[in-house]
């Protein structure tokens, strides 16, 4: 026990990889309200935006898995951009208790806007580290991610 609480006093939290990771994650976050500010959209609306832009008709439930949050959580992200017009909710045909879902033009109008944006932010934040170091970066987040799969409501190998 003495020799845990002996290392408790000495750990610095910048030599620990999830102090680290919520630290990138904050730095994601504040380059894409930079680079998106005046489209008014956060880095989940986005990501939902998109997924639904790509997969027409997803269900709340599977958007929610595919991007890495609760249903409940999802829920209000949907609810916040069908109020400003962006997606569309319709009861699904083959299950009721289901909502998908679709980018309306507005949606579709708003992707278009905001995706030079956000591949700017993701530029800004990767720009300190070299090409081969940023491909290397991205495919070690990858690996970890991949990994520790079962700990997330994440799809593995997405």
């Amino acid at each position: 026990m003495s020799r845990t609480k002996d290392k408790s006093k000495s750990l610095d939290p910048r030599t620990l990889p999830g102090h680290l990771a919520r630290r990138v994650q904050q730095l994601a976050v504040a380059l894409f309200v930079q680079e998106v500010g005046e489209i008014g959209l956060t880095p989940v609306q986005y990501s939902a935006l998109q997924t639904i832009a790509n997969q027409p008709g997803i269900d709340q439930k599977t958007l929610a898995a595919t991007i890495g949050y609760d249903t409940s959580t999802i829920a209000g992200v949907i609810d916040r951009l069908e109020s400003r017009g962006l997606v569309a909710r319709q009861v699904s045909p083959t299950d009721r208790r289901a909502r998908q879902l679709s980018a309306t033009e507005e949606g579709a109008a708003t992707l278009s806007a905001v995706v030079p944006c956000m591949l700017q932010a993701q530029d800004r934040l990767l720009e300190p580290l070299t090409a081969p170091e940023r491909k290397e970066f991205m495919r070690m987040m990858r690996v970890v991610i991949d990994a520790n799969a079962e700990l997330s409501n994440i799809p593995a190998k997405e």
